[in-house]
């Protein structure tokens, strides 16, 4: 049996869900795969909720595509900008893995910031022992982590920004309009009164008489 979820209730399921899909998104600055988190999200939502969202064929590759697009721009942002500052490409990969690092090591700090500081300290560090380790002046290994951290932020930035995009066009896809269709179990009938009998014969006789004398 199909029913239908109220329209004021519907929104705040629907809200609730697409809030946490916020929440989920921050996670890149961990370097963490959270874009790819709320795709599995989405399809377990579409799984359990078929009837409530618009979810076709174009929605699918839009949002698998932003999620691809979201991977593409953190690495090559990351890649771009410390080549640019001089880095090499053994520099660059740690780089990155230095930015993992901090951004573990530092996420209990400033209520969860420390992460960001902890990826781009972990990018400047990395990079920077990775090109001294090579022999290249204090000067060249310097600017070359500075490309690394900066690649790592505004990588970072794009990720999270398509990781919104991604939000936003999950929010547009299945906000409610007339309630969600979730199957609810059967409602059981409630119990009848009982008609009341008939008047007996003689109950009718004495208000009829009554009703003469008055």
């Amino acid at each position: 049996m199909i029913e239908i979820i109220p329209l004021p209730l519907a929104e705040m399921l629907t809200g609730a869900f697409v809030s946490f899909l916020g929440f989920l998104v921050l996670l890149n600055v961990f370097g963490l795969p959270a874009n790819w988190l709320v795709l599995g999200l989405v399809v377990l939502w579409h799984y359990f909720a078929p009837e409530a969202a618009a979810l076709d064929v174009l929605f699918w590759v839009l949002f698998v595509g932003l999620a691809l697009l979201g991977e593409a721009l953190e690495m090559g942002v990351q890649v771009l900008k410390a080549k640019r500052y001089g880095s090499s490409s053994s520099g660059t990969v740690a780089g990155m893995i230095g930015a993992i690092v901090g951004a573990v090591l530092f996420a209990p700090l400033f209520f969860g910031l420390g992460a960001l500081l902890g990826a781009l300290a972990g990018a400047w560090l990395g990079c920077f022992v990775m090109e001294m380790a090579k022999g290249r002046p204090l000067r060249a290994a310097a600017d070359a982590a500075f490309g690394a951290m900066m690649g790592r932020f505004l990588g970072t930035v794009c990720k999270c920004g398509v990781g919104i995009a991604m939000v936003a066009l999950t929010a547009h896809a299945i906000w409610p309009e007339m309630g969600l269709h979730v199957p609810l179990p059967p409602m059981q009938p409630l119990p009848q009164n009982p008609a009341p009998a008939p008047a007996p014969e003689s109950a009718k006789m004495v208000l009829a008489a009554g009703t003469f004398w008055a």
